[in-house]
């Protein structure tokens, strides 16, 4: 095998969207290729005709791609029938395997092909595990088609392998219990032996394997959430794989000069979605700021207030970790008065022991001062410089510029902590900065 071209295959079943589990599958194969000036294949193994559906086969395509993985050759198993029968017809011809007439649960009889297991004990060599000795004995003859025109994985598989040259498979532990029985196989059918690399199960939050039955994130969620690809693909080799330094960030490039697949961990990673967002946030500080404004405004919402203000950009970026994160804050965070009234309650306008009739009363003032300026003029310099003049300059009643800032401030964030009240004031804009202030001053 050293010296044949290196050609690796990711064989997903479009069964369902693709999760990171099917990343790291493709992910692992791709890499391993690209280093050895190889080929790499995806194959479709979509040959249960219930659950495979074209909708998820392009899906799985398209989460691959985002995150700059693409195969050199695409197969469809649904294609290849007529090739898997030639080979079942040839195992039964040689007595590798059988016909056997046999009933099954529902009652109704019919004839299977099975593998005539020689019974024999297989080793075989493991890039991260080592030598692994299975004996067979305990797998008995094993059913491989459901009849001559319905192969059954095992089979499929082997045959695919054998016929598109793959030399190395990289699979989850999962597939360490299916390698002896594909092995028998290949030897039954002059197949050549690839060299096999197993990688641990990655468990989600709730410790159990990632799938797509049991809530696995799909590719296309992750999209929509606003995480960048650079941060998926190195979040995914994380959790297999252990660089020889403490070094954390790796882009795609990166690995294919650096990684190595023989330090593929034994022992399965739990999924760490605060992981993911430190390395998403350390991939969106390394964008141009041009890129950053363009993708914050993109993701504010319209409604109610159209508030694409870019001075809201760095107030809003310091605070995320992804682009969804946005809009959430837009919606239901820390920023939320930006784009829709707040809520306010008419204690929290008092500063300190100011009498509500002085809190009115200086909120009437701030109206009267901002009526006069300019609506195009309605800048933070502006705001602040009229604004500051009354604070500095109120008689002196023992309340300082409290009295008269703070509820303006409470007035149009509705919180106790925010922004300044001219910083507000300049994204807001004329109309709405004073209808928020007319408001508070109407309030029983």
């Amino acid at each position: 095998m050293s010296e044949k071209k290196v050609v690796t295959r990711f064989a997903p079943s479009p069964t369902g969207f693709p999760h990171l589990g099917t990343a790291m599958y493709a992910l692992l194969n791709y890499i391993y290729a690209r280093q050895n000036d190889g080929e790499v294949i995806m194959r479709s193994e979509d040959t249960d005709p219930v659950r495979s559906k074209k909708e998820y086969e392009e899906a799985i395509k398209e989460g691959l791609a985002w995150i700059g993985i693409k195969s050199d050759t695409f197969y469809r198993q649904s294609e290849r029938t007529d090739i898997y029968k030639r080979y079942i017809a040839k195992m039964v011809e040689e007595k590798t395997a059988y016909i056997s007439r046999e009933t099954n649960e529902e009652g109704v009889t019919r004839d299977v092909v099975r593998f005539k297991n020689p019974n024999k004990v297989i080793t075989f060599h493991d890039m991260a595990r080592g030598d692994i000795s299975v004996d067979t004995t305990d797998l008995k003859d094993f059913v491989i088609a459901r009849d001559l025109e319905s192969p059954l994985y095992h089979l499929t598989a082997v045959v695919d392998d054998y016929e598109m040259g793959v030399t190395h498979i990289i699979r989850g532990e999962d597939g360490l219990a299916n390698t002896p029985r594909q092995i028998l196989i290949q030897e039954a059918i002059g197949a050549e032996r690839p060299i096999y690399a197993h990688y641990p199960f990655v468990l989600m939050s709730n410790r159990q394997k990632m799938g797509k039955r049991n809530g696995a994130i799909s590719l296309q969620d992750y999209i929509k959430q606003g995480y960048l690809p650079e941060a998926i693909v190195n979040f995914i080799i994380l959790l297999v794989w252990h660089p020889k330094n403490d070094r954390e960030l790796f882009t795609l490039t990166d690995l294919i000069a650096e990684f190595e697949l023989e330090r593929i961990g034994k022992s399965g990673a739990i999924l760490d979605e605060k992981k993911l967002d430190w390395l998403n946030r350390e991939y969106l500080k390394k964008l141009p700021p041009e890129e950053i404004e363009k993708n914050i405004l993109e993701w504010l919402p319209k409604e109610p207030l159209n508030m694409k203000d870019p001075r809201l950009v760095p107030m809003i970026f310091e605070r995320i970790s992804k682009w969804s994160d946005v809009t959430t804050m837009a919606i239901a965070g820390e920023f939320d008065f930006f784009f829709k009234a707040p809520k306010i309650e008419k204690t929290k306008l008092i500063y300190k022991d100011t009498i509500p009739e002085k809190i009115k009363e200086n909120i009437n003032l701030a109206i009267e001062t901002l009526q006069k300026i300019d609506e195009n003029n309605f800048i933070l310099e502006n705001i602040k410089n009229n604004l500051m003049f009354i604070a500095d300059n109120l008689p002196s009643r023992g309340e300082g510029r409290g009295s008269f800032l703070h509820p303006i401030r409470y007035a149009l964030s509705g919180r106790d902590k925010s922004p300044d009240p001219f910083t507000i004031a300049g994204i807001l804009g004329k109309n709405e900065t004073i209808s928020r202030l007319q408001k508070a001053v109407e309030m029983e």
